[in-house]
This record gives C-alpha cells, sequence and structure tokens, in this order.
C-alpha cells in the first residue's frame, strides 16, 4: 500500500473541489486547484535541484501558500520536510542545521539575516531565498519564486508507504534543546481521524483560524491539514499575532473554528476588558480550541462568561503530532483535559511503568497511531521517551473517579512542599480566580531556612495597579481557597512571562 500526505491531502482535495478555497488569507484567497499546482511545482523545483528521497529540506517560512507548497512539495517526491520558526535567532537556526543536516533550506527574508549569521560553515547545498530582492541575495543563493515560476504544475507523488518518514517536527524546548520527532506519512492521517473528524467535528464549510503556527504540531493540524482533510478553509496570520489584529482577523473573515493557547486567550479577554478596545464578536466561531498547556477552570469560566462559549480544552504533544486527551463540544469539564481521543490510550504510572493508585498523581504515557518513530540521531533520548509503543509526555496527571485526566504540570515543574506534592497549574488557578490577574506562573523558590516553597509571578490586568497592597489582597484571596502550604510564599509583578515561541510558559526560567 502506498501512501503520501501530498497526494492525500491536496491532490485529492483540488480533484473533489478544485475552485473551493483552501487559504483565505493574508493576504489573498487560493483555491485547492491553485494549491495543488503550487505544491507540484515546488516539488518539481526541489528535486530538478538534486533533493531526493530521504533529503531533509529546511522550511523557515511564515505561514503562507509558499509554506503549504514547500513542506507538501517536500513529501511528495519523498523528501522529509523541517519547518522551524521563521521568527528565531541565529543560534537555533545553526542547531536546527547543525542538527538535521539538510540538502536544501527555504528560508524567508523576514529570517535571512539571522539564518545568514548562524553558521556559514554549516550552509546546506541550497539555499532558497523567499521574498527577497536580487540585491539581498548572497552569492550562490537561489531565488525560490523564481525557481518554482517556470515547473510544471503536475507531478506524479513518490510511491512512498505510512510508514516512510514525512517530516520532522522540533519540540519547543520547555525543558531543554529541541529534539527532531520524526513522523510519518501515515501520522496525519490519525490524528485527522481521531481529532478533527471524531471529536471536532470538523466539515467542509468550515473557517479555521489558528493562532498557533504552522511549524508547530499543533498549528501544522489546525491550519493546514485538518481543514484540507474535508475541502474547509483556513485563515493565515504570517506575522507574530497580537491581541488587537487576532480580533480584526476574526471581525473580518469569520472563523468558524478558533484555535489558541491559554496563554493567548487570557490576552485575548484582557484586550477585549480594556478601555476603547474594539468591540469582537465571536459569532461566527463554533468551537474554541485550546491545547499546549492545560486552561486553567477560571480562565474556562471567564471567557465562557465574557464571549459566551465554552473552549474545548485538550492536551497534545510534538511526539503524538497533535491531540491525544480532550474534552467533547458540549461537554467540557473545566480544568480537566477530558478523555483519551478515539484511537488512542492513556495511563497513569509510577517510574517504574507500574499503574499508581487510583486518583493518584502520576506520570502519563500515551500511544497511538501518530506516535513519533524516534528523536532524529538521538537513540538514547527516544529510547527515554519511548516505552515500546508508549509514549513518555513527561507530564504528571491523575484520573478523577469519572475517567477525566487532569494535568498537575510538567514533571520537572512539580513542587515538593512539606514533603507533599504540589501543581502549579492548581495554584496558578487560584490566582487566576482573583480579577486583578491576567496571566500567572508559579514556581519554586527557596526560603531563609533553604525550603522549597511556591512564588507566584503575576501579569496584571491593564486597570489594575501593582504594589505591595494588590500583593497582599491577592495572597489573602488564595489563602482562602488552598491549603497553607500550596499558598505562595509572595508575589511578583511582571511585564510578562517567559514562554516559548508557541507560547507555552517556561517555568524553569521563573526558579530561585
Amino acid at each position: 500500500m502506498t501512501l503520501n500526505i501530498a497526494s492525500h491531502f491536496v491532490d485529492a482535495a483540488a480533484e473533489r473541489w478544485p475552485e473551493r478555497p483552501a487559504i483565505l488569507g493574508e493576504p489573498a484567497a487560493v483555491s485547492y486547484a491553485q494549491l495543488a499546482g503550487a505544491v507540484s511545482q515546488a516539488g518539481n523545483a526541489l528535486r530538478r535541484m538534486g533533493c531526493r528521497r530521504g533529503d531533509r529540506v529546511l522550511i523557515v517560512l511564515p505561514d503562507s501558500p509558499e509554506f503549504v507548497a514547500a513542506f507538501f512539495g517536500a513529501a511528495k517526491i519523498g523528501a522529509v520536510a523541517v519547518p522551524v520558526n521563521p521568527m528565531t535567532r541565529q543560534a537555533d537556526y545553526a542547531y536546527y542545521l547543525g542538527d538535521c543536516s539538510p540538502r536544501a533550506v527555504v528560508v524567508h527574508n523576514m529570517a535571512l539575516s539571522e539564518f545568514l549569521a548562524a553558521s556559514p560553515r554549516m550552509q546546506p547545498e541550497l539555499l532558497l531565498l523567499a521574498g527577497c530582492g536580487a540585491a539581498e541575495a548572497p552569492p550562490g543563493a537561489l531565488h525560490w519564486e523564481r525557481a518554482v515560476a517556470g515547473e510544471s504544475r503536475t507531478l506524479s507523488a513518490a510511491a512512498t508507504v505510512p510508514e516512510d518518514l514525512a517530516f520532522f517536527l522540533y519540540t519547543s524546548g520547555t525543558g531543554g534543546q529541541p529534539k527532531a520527532a520524526m513522523h510519518r506519512h501515515a501520522d496525519m492521517l490519525a490524528t485527522t481521524e481521531g481529532f478533527a473528524h471524531k471529536v471536532m467535528g470538523i466539515r467542509q464549510e468550515d473557517r479555521t483560524f489558528s493562532v498557533s503556527k504552522l511549524y508547530f504540531a499543533y498549528g501544522l493540524g489546525n491550519g493546514m491539514y485538518f481543514p484540507f482533510s474535508v475541502g474547509a478553509s483556513t485563515i493565515f496570520l504570517p506575522e507574530r499575532p497580537r491581541p488587537e489584529r487576532v480580533f480584526s482577523i476574526v471581525r473580518e473573515h469569520r472563523p468558524t473554528i478558533f484555535y489558541s493557547v491559554p496563554t493567548f486567550y487570557a490576552a485575548l479577554l484582557n484586550e477585549a476588558r480594556r478601555p476603547g478596545c474594539a468591540p469582537c464578536d465571536f459569532g461566527s466561531v463554533r468551537l474554541c480550541v485550546s491545547a499546549g498547556e492545560a486552561l486553567p477552570a477560571e480562565l474556562f469560566q471567564q471567557w465562557n462568561q465574557y464571549f459566551g462559549m465554552e473552549i474545548l480544552d485538550a492536551i497534545g504533544s510534538t511526539e503524538m503530532l497533535h491531540m491525544f486527551i480532550s474534552n467533547l463540544p458540549g461537554n467540557c469539564r473545566p480544568g480537566s483535559c477530558g478523555l483519551p481521543v478515539p484511537g488512542c490510550d492513556a495511563k497513569i504510572v509510577e517510574e517504574d511503568g507500574t499503574d499508581v493508585a487510583g486518583g493518584e498523581i502520576g506520570n502519563l504515557w500515551v500511544r497511538g497511531g501518530a506516535a513519533f518513530a524516534g528523536y532524529y540521531n538521538k537513540p538514547e533520548l527516544t529510547a527515554r521517551g519511548k516505552r515500546g509503543d508508549w509514549v513518555v509526555t513527561g507530564d504528571k496527571f491523575f484520573r478523577d473517579p469519572e475517567g477525566f485526566y487532569h494535568y498537575c504540570g510538567r514533571a520537572d515543574d512539580m513542587l515538593k512542599v512539606s514533603g507533599l506534592w504540589v501543581a502549579p497549574t492548581e495554584v496558578e488557578n487560584a490566582l487566576l480566580g482573583h480579577p486583578a490577574v491576567a496571566e500567572v506562573a508559579v514556581a519554586s523558590t527557596l526560603d531563609e531556612n533553604g525550603l522549597t516553597k511556591p512564588l507566584a509571578f503575576i501579569v496584571p490586568r491593564s486597570d489594575s495597579i501593582p504594589g505591595p497592597d494588590l500583593a497582599a489582597e491577592i495572597l489573602a484571596a488564595v489563602k482562602a481557597r488552598l491549603p497553607s502550604y500550596k499558598c505562595p510564599a509572595a508575589v511578583r509583578f511582571v511585564a510578562e512571562l517567559p514562554k516559548t515561541a508557541t507560547g507555552k510558559i517556561q517555568r524553569f526560567r521563573l526558579r530561585s
């Protein structure tokens, strides 16, 4: 049996719905027929320039039709697409180049200076520049648009099989150096069937808008292959998302499915409450989806109260490609990540893999059809991250009597206070209950006796005045909700929290 994701998600859609818009913006609409032609042109260009099956193609592009064409064009010829953040720094690009040894790189001018500064010694054989003028091109570089423009808009897909490698996705690095999770052609089909079809019920008339970008596993499904699987339309925002810009996109394009992460939902709420903010009508949206980190119950309730709609909280990972545990539309349990997605299994275990007692906190292991093949060139880390067909997530969870899974934090974020485990997420949820708190992260600190205590880092709402009086008021409110050992020793007000490019809070940067 052959399977190629470019044929399955792009060519098939173009055959069935050639004139339907695959992409609505920005800056212009693109039909499925136009997109399929662009994918074939990209594949033909890469093949003509010497890319072969198994070669890595590093993609440093913003969300755009060019990203889709480069990604599926590489997959169509049997090469391996490797999308990365186009808004990162030279040290990251040097790492990616040295780690995956790409045969070619397609890089946008927005990332060019940082990319070229990474390390001339590690530049690939083919450097293809997108959106660049002639004066900007370094010697030997080719222009992506020119290279693609003259190619044929038809291309027979390589006879890849479901187990062949199709793309790498780098982990976001919340706890260390990124690793390239290797995914196969079959993996996208598994996540599409389990989450997009059976949980969300995505349909052709949907318009999807994802704040999370395409280079991130979450965004790749949200904004690309999920809508393509049913002939729906996706909405792109190439630049870094800002709340006011996201509101304008919602007003203009009227998405029906909106994807974000908890920290950005909090930022949207903070913006919506700001005096003078233009009102935003989410009336077109039938599903709000959250992932990246667990959604605090307080944030769920505040969003529901303000916009009149629930947020579908779920959890996934780069290693599992997309969601493996999720709530269900119309049956969301605030504070819970939900139940295993169809096609996925989960269990909570001790360090040695034995099941924990009912209701106890333990380590979450998951399995499913989209599980990664391993980390590229890192067999030791692969052995640690996979136990047979089980993926070791590195997350702490407990399961309630009704079978719902509750996220407690990354294993290395958990706090041991007075001999008892404290989940940062529980303390953060209590803090978010105060009306002056927009965002919060809890990390460990040592008191004068060298004992571990929780410390709260708070981004105040725009209409609040940070200071000792507000800190005392917040701490008093938390003490009324939590046992004393879980209460923060102090509050520190900050302008922003340290986050990965995908919006996850980096609590390890706050520890003291």
